[in-house]
Formats: C-alpha cells, structure tokens, sequence
C-alpha cells in the first residue's frame, strides 16, 4: 500500500490561481450555502451501542465513517476533475501549500495534482475493500492499526476538499454544487475533530474556511484538538508535518 508510506510534505508555492486569490470561497453569500440545516454535531457523536471501529469505518445511513466520506469525496472531486488537469493544475496545491506524494520505498514522487488525487483514491479504495482492514463479515475483528489507518485516511481525504475550494471553486460555484461541497467539508471536519482525527497544524491551511463554516455547526474553532496538539502557527501553511 504505497499511501501508506506517503508523506505529505508542503513547501511554498508561489503561484497561486487568479481566479482563487481572493477566496471566493470565504464570501458570505457563498458561505451560507448548504443543502441541510441538519446539527452535524449530533450526528458525529458516537452512539452508545455502536463499536468505535465501525463507527469510523461505516458504510452504512448510522453512520458516517471513513468510507462513507471517501465515496462522497470522490463524488465531490468527480463533478469537477475534467477541469483538474495536469495542464491547469502542474501541483497539488492548497493556498501556498504544495503536497507530495510519497512511494512504498519513501521516494517522493513529483505529481500533478490529478495523479496525486488518483493516488488517493486508488489506495484509499483499495484499502476500504479489504477484509482483513474494514471487515464487514460477523465475526472479523480490526486491526490494531485501524484508528492510524483511518488518520491517514482522513489526511489524504482532507488535502482533496481543500484542493477543491482552492484550486476548482469556481467551477463548483458554476455547477451550484457549493453548497454540497460546504455540508460535507462541515459533516467531515467536525467528524474528524469529534475523534481527533486530523491535526490541527495539517489542517490550518483551511483554518479560515472551517472557522466561518463550522462556527455555528458545533463550535468547532481553529487550532482545537483534544490530543494536545498545537495550533497552526505562522509557518503552518509553509510545512505540513506528518504525524
């Protein structure tokens, strides 16, 4: 499993896309955008009866969990990848963040950021379809690795939405799918940070999007984490440091 060596690394990337410096995606009008006004907040929460693997791995209408979000990313990145090329987008970039991938013998591997992405989903989907991780046959225990593997999950997940607002609002914008893409960016960070998911220093790049979507959908705030982790500081955007 090649993704599972990735390290995702960011330096400087200079060149940002015109059409996104100015964050349309931060503009109220947009920002108010959703297609439920359901409190995410309660619908994350683990219930009483449900066992914390399978709450993050689930595939079913309970509950969210990592596959779920995996196919509803995919479907997100699908409504806009004719637009993702190598051609329009050389890197995949995030603000000024520029993510890389890493092979199975640690080899960073330069990428456009539609390699990148099909270097995602291939592992990710390879990964959710295996017994021995997700098992969904009564009887079959996960692994003792699983809530790493899910981490890793999310990381690489999180790096696809984010590409999303940065690099290919406009054309969601255009296809009035904003408001998908704003309802399941907040279902999957408040996901994320209800299991400490993601670390906040990986995530500051979006720090202002999550804290203007995400303010009035369970308190979520910027730099928040109940593993002890820092708050993306300054030089967050620069380096992504891989946990």
């Amino acid at each position: 499993m090649d993704w599972l060596m990735g390290k995702s690394k960011a330096k400087p990337n200079g060149k940002k896309p015109a059409a996104e410096e100015r964050k349309a995606y931060l503009e109220p009008e947009h920002t108010k955008a959703r297609i439920t006004d359901f409190q995410f907040k309660e619908l994350v929460v683990l219930p009483r009866e449900i066992d914390l693997n399978e709450w993050l791995a689930s595939n079913s209408a309970r509950g969210p969990g990592a596959t779920t979000f995996f196919h509803h990313i995919n479907l997100q990145y699908s409504t806009i990848s004719e637009f993702c090329t190598g051609e329009t987008c050389q890197t995949m970039a995030v603000c000024n963040t520029q993510y890389y991938w890493y092979d199975e013998r640690g080899k960073k591997v330069k990428c456009t950021a539609p390699q990148y992405v099909d270097f995602v989903m291939s592992s990710v989907q390879k990964l959710v379809t295996d017994e021995d991780v997700f098992p969904t046959k009564y009887g079959r225990e996960f692994p003792s690795s699983f809530e790493s593997l899910v981490r890793k999950i999310c990381r690489h997940l999180f790096h696809v939405l984010a590409h999303i607002y940065w690099a290919h609002f406009k054309e969601t914008l255009a296809l009035e799918l904003h408001g998908h893409l704003n309802t399941l960016y907040v279902h999957f960070i408040l996901f994320a940070r209800e299991f400490n998911l993601l670390d906040p220093k990986e995530t500051a790049v979006m720090d202002d999007l999550t804290e203007v979507l995400c303010s009035g959908a369970g308190g979520v705030h910027s730099g928040g984490s109940g593993d002890g982790a820092g708050s993306g500081g300054p030089g967050a955007q620069n380096h992504v440091k891989e946990r």
